[in-house]
């Protein structure tokens, strides 16, 4: 199954988030993020990994997601 255009706004937004501290957020401003970034962000806190509908900061199974990001990203870079 290949990723969508709604995974990969996801993953991206993901990537933004620093993996190795659960104490840095992320805000995605509404009025100068693109509509995919804001509509990811929103899909994310539905999910239930983050804790804010626009950013806030990594869940833990947000920030097992944005490990397994990391080591898919490191595979395929090789």
């Amino acid at each position: 199954m290949p990723f969508s255009p709604d995974h990969i706004a996801e993953l991206n937004l993901l990537s933004q988030f620093e993996s190795s501290s659960g104490q840095a957020g992320i805000k995605v401003h509404r009025q100068d993020a693109a509509p995919e970034t804001v509509q990811a962000a929103e899909r994310l806190f539905a999910k239930g990994l983050i804790t804010r509908d626009d950013g806030g900061y990594l869940t833990p199974m947000g920030s097992e997601a944005v490990e397994l990001a990391q080591k898919l990203q490191s595979i395929l870079a090789t």
